[in-house]
């Protein structure tokens, strides 16, 4: 009788295992189900506010295409010119122009396309610097003419088959404009 109360009580140990392999099975079951719960409804919150934040401005998508948004917000490409130093039509004397350049380009390509052009660039922006007076470019109108002179040349080269006023020089700014 000895004997066969041991194969009892080893299947009564055995039996315990079991259960709880079963409830850890549950809890491992529960946790993940909670996990991909808890995931799902984050991801929604964050889609649900990154759409809410694209169409901040009330703008539908077909408005958007129209007016050139995409959605997505379009990062600008600064391309910085070596400085520039030309005599000025004399006014009152000798007087020179020292003036740092940077420009807003469509990308990065275009940014190496103007790296490439660089001389042809440089010549014409320094052939139209040396045409100026001082009296000129004092002025914020003066300063903003050129910078729309400059565009405009720096467009034609990089573009020459583009309308006046369009091309992938979006923008000229000037860093450093002295006048001596």
């Amino acid at each position: 009788m000895a004997k066969e109360a041991k194969p009892e009580a080893e299947v009564a140990e055995a039996a315990p295992p079991k259960k709880k392999s079963k409830k850890l099975l549950i809890i491992i079951a529960i946790v993940v189900v909670l996990v991909l719960v808890i995931g799902g409804a984050a991801a929604f919150l964050l889609l649900k506010a990154r759409s809410a934040h694209d169409g901040e401005d009330g703008a539908t998508s077909a408005e958007m295409e129209k007016s050139g948004k995409k959605g997505k917000e379009v990062i600008p490409v600064y391309v910085a010119l070596d400085a520039f130093t030309v005599n000025l039509v004399p006014e009152n004397g000798d007087q020179f122009l020292q003036l740092m350049i940077s420009v807003e380009v469509d990308d990065a390509h275009v940014g190496e396309k103007l790296n490439m052009y660089a001389p042809k660039i440089r010549n014409n922006v320094m052939l139209l610097l040396s045409g100026k007076k001082a009296a000129e470019l004092m002025t914020k109108e003066g300063k903003e003419t050129l910078a729309n002179e400059v565009r405009n040349l720096m467009n034609g080269i990089l573009d020459p088959y583009a309308n006046k006023g369009e091309g992938p020089v979006r923008e000229v700014l000037f860093t450093s404009f002295i006048i001596q």
